[in-house]
């Protein structure tokens, strides 16, 4: 699954020319935020939203005549969701509209991808089994960074999501390498191998949850061995076992990875609003 600014590149290659429609300041109540992007294409289709409704397609209107005259100076328009557009939304939102070819392919891309580094949170994966596929498909698409390891030749898909970077070698050596803050998910094929990934995750300290799977009983058991290895109290606090938000009923790996997806998406929601407070992302609209 590709992400926005390789969709964008293939595009280009394909038809020659695109344009890019993104949200670069919101006031009030909209139904996407600052960041949210749109492609549209020179055949009339188009990947992404900007939330729907009358602005998107008066935005998909003036993409779509930007392409047809050949427009090459963006255009910056702002909306007033309920007077402008009748939106029961009653925010504003300011839209940048641009054409985008072979020649501002690169420096288009390099402001998507450090657009969007900005808003993805790390996760580390740990286990490339039935689980571990199934929620690297399902984090394909959501704002996180993944860096999955598995040990085991051939463990990988021949295909991996390009938000996810696979790496090999010892499991346990890359909890030392996952970056502070990360989102840590354990679910490999071995109950020593993950206490082992669990105990250096914990032992680091700068881990805000370090999902495991599996039931209420093997928690216990890894919390036993785990106190035994000195690490007890609020060291433990970032353990969550069983993972997967509580009531999503089915073993099937797809739900399984729906459940962990979802309660990633709540811890990404913790750790964003416990972060320092960044300058939001805004330009003058003309």
């Amino acid at each position: 699954m590709m992400n926005a600014a390789d969709r964008l590149s293939a595009i280009v290659a394909g038809q020659g020319a695109c344009a890019l429609v993104t949200i670069v300041a919101t006031k009030g109540s909209v139904p996407r935020d600052a960041g949210a992007r749109m492609i549209v294409r020179r055949d009339g289709g188009f990947h992404g939203t900007i939330g729907g409704g009358r602005l998107e397609w008066d935005a998909l209107a003036e993409a779509r005549r930007m392409l047809e005259e050949g427009r090459e100076s963006p255009l910056r328009l702002e909306r007033v969701l309920g007077p402008d557009l009748g939106q029961c939304c009653g925010g504003v939102v300011s839209l940048r509209i641009e054409r985008v070819d072979a020649s501002s392919l690169n420096a288009v891309t390099a402001r998507m991808r450090e657009e969007d580094r900005g808003e993805e949170v790390p996760v580390a994966l740990f286990g490339a089994g039935h689980v571990g596929r199934a929620l690297a498909l399902a984090l394909a698409p959501l704002p996180f960074r993944v860096r999955w390891a598995d040990a085991r030749p051939d463990a990988f898909p021949d295909h991996v999501p390009g938000n996810a970077q696979m790496r090999g070698g010892d499991p346990v050596m890359e909890v030392a390498a996952a970056e502070n803050g990360s989102l840590l998910v354990v679910v490999t094929h071995d109950h020593a191998l993950d206490l082992a990934i669990v105990d250096a995750a914990l032992s680091r300290g700068c881990f805000p949850y370090v999902g495991l799977i599996g039931s209420a009983t093997k928690r216990a058991r890894f919390v036993r061995r785990l106190a035994e290895a000195g690490l007890t109290g609020a060291a433990l606090a970032p353990l969550v076992c069983p993972i997967g938000v509580p009531g999503i009923a089915g073993k099937e790996p797809a739900v399984i990875a729906a459940g962990i997806a979802a309660q990633l998406l709540l811890e990404r929601g913790r750790v964003r609003a416990a972060a320092p407070i960044r300058e939001t992302r805004s330009e003058a609209v003309a």
